[in-house]
Order: structure tokens, then sequence, then C-alpha cells
């Protein structure tokens, strides 16, 4: 593209945005309307959660309790890594977890270099992508969720969404009653990458084992066995 013909291009942009009234363009943005959402895996959020965590390469468990949760987070770093190694946030839904149930006591703060393991809290589970959703700042460190080769997150139950849009609806609610946070990290999945040839790689520029623990008493007894049938293998 010629500098001349690029510059007229612009113009005629500029100069449609300008000449633009407002209500127009309202209108037009209502009449676009909304892609409908995905078809869920599985009737009750819970299932559908799970199963799509583990279409995105990720690992399940679930937990009725705090206490359980605990035993489930020290059964995975030992499984992974015969070790009790373990950094979390400063959330407070964090440290009021019984660490010591597990005979699990987790350093509290940001990842530093060499650290395998870090555990985050996600505000929000989101059912239609198997997503969570974690506020970062300083009780929630970014590097937390990006840095570690194995990345543990705590989900509440109770705070699965269907939707995104109703993930964001619940944000947009949430920053307007407490203030807008660092950061806001969707993740969905271990961190990976692809080559020119199509080559798929896990851990690459991040964690390459993800795991997820949904916790509540609300989980259906069989949801785990029965998301893991829909996943497939």
């Amino acid at each position: 593209m010629t500098p001349d013909a690029r510059t007229e291009i612009l113009a005629r942009v500029r100069g449609a945005s300008r000449g633009a009234p407002a209500d127009s363009v309202r209108r037009e943005l209502a009449g676009l309307g909304s892609a409908p959402a995905a078809d869920p895996p599985a009737a009750d959020l819970a299932t559908a959660f799970l199963a799509n965590v583990l279409r995105n390469r990720g690992t399940v468990d679930c937990a009725r309790n705090r206490s359980e949760a605990v035993k489930a987070v020290g059964d995975y770093l030992y499984r992974q890594l015969r070790s009790q190694r373990l950094v979390a946030g400063n959330d407070p839904n964090l440290a009021a977890m019984p660490w010591r149930d597990s005979g699990l006591l987790p350093r509290f703060g940001e990842l530093e270099p060499g650290a395998p393991a870090a555990l985050s809290y996600a505000r929000l589970g989101v059912a239609e992508t198997g997503a969570v959703v974690t506020f970062t700042g300083k009780g929630n460190p970014a590097a937390n969720n990006l840095l570690p080769a194995y990345h543990i997150v705590l989900v509440a139950s109770d705070t699965v969404v269907p939707t995104m849009e109703e993930a964001w609806q619940w944000i947009g609610e949430e920053m307007a009653a407490t203030g807008r946070p660092r950061g806001i990290n969707f993740i969905a999945g271990p961190s990976s990458t692809a080559d020119i040839e199509g080559q798929l790689v896990y851990g690459a520029h991040g964690p390459h084992s993800w795991h997820v623990i949904l916790m509540g008493e609300e989980v259906p007894a069989d949801a785990l066995e029965r998301a893991r049938a829909i996943a497939g293998p």
C-alpha cells in the first residue's frame, strides 16, 4: 500500500466516524444482537465446568470442604513432584485454609525463581469455556498464575457461572463495588504455543500443568466421573 493510499483510507474512516450520529451507532450496535452461547456438555454447571477444564488439557479434582481441598492440593503435589513445596498468594481465602490438616504449609507471597508450584484462588469459574477468572494484585501476584511449572487453582463451586457474558457482568458489578483490580486473568488451560508447522507445545511460556480443584458441597458426587466420560481420553 502506498503512503497516499493509506492516507486516503484513514481519512475516509475518520470522516465516516465523525459523521455518524451517536444514536445511529447505538441502533446499529443493538441490531447486531449477541451470539448464542455454546451448548453446555452437561446439564449441571459443575460437571460442565469440569468437562471443559479437561478438554482444555487441565486436570481436575473435587473437594466437599476446605479440609478436603488442602488434602487434594497436598496429594497433587506429591503425585507430581514428590514434594510439599508450594507458593500461594496472600488472598484471605487461601490464608484461611486449614493447611496443617494436610501437613502442608505454603509460603505466602510471590513466586520466586525455581519454585515449581503455585496456588491461586479463582474469583469465578466459567462453565461455557472451562476458564477460571483471577484478579491479580498484591494479594494475588500475576507471577503465581503465569510462571510456575505447576499451577493449581482453587474454585468455589458457588462461583461457577454458565457463560462468559455472565462472568463479565459479575466482574463489572464487582469492580463497581470494590474498585478495579491490577489485572484480570482468564485462564483456560496450561501454557501452549505452536510453531510454523502447527506443532503444539505445552509449557513453553508458562505452566505446563494446570490443576483445578472445585470445592463445595453442591458438586454432585458423580460430577468428576461424568466429566471425564464427557471429555474423553
